[in-house]
């Protein structure tokens, strides 16, 4: 697979990450084209961290890894989604999912 035509804008990629069983958004990081062919290699996630300028394996001190189940490209080639099997939270601060602060939530009456 031509993994290039995915970093012709940019060095690095955004990545969603989704839980496969229930489709939710388990969190946002970015990869290279290092962190993408180790994924592939691996069949776990691999990313680029951005503040540490280095290569990070998902679960990797924590233990809460992540299984890649599939991975698309977006119609663009600028984004993709990796959709997982996640062992314990996918969070470095202990929650499922990186997206628990509301900014907005529409109410319901019920």
């Amino acid at each position: 697979m031509d993994l290039d035509r995915f970093f012709v804008k940019s060095e690095l990629i955004p990545a969603i990450v989704q839980e496969d069983g229930t489709g939710e958004v388990l969190m946002l990081a970015y990869m290279n084209r290092e962190s993408l062919q180790k994924t592939l290699e691996t069949g776990y996630t691999w990313f680029y961290s951005r503040s540490r300028q280095k290569l990070w394996n998902k679960g990797e001190t924590s233990g809460h890894v992540q299984k890649v189940v599939a991975l698309y490209g977006d119609c663009d080639d600028d984004t993709l989604l990796v959709r997982v099997r996640q062992t314990g939270p996918a969070c470095h601060t202990g929650h499922k999912s990186c997206f628990f602060n509301t900014i907005l939530e529409e109410k319901t009456d019920a």
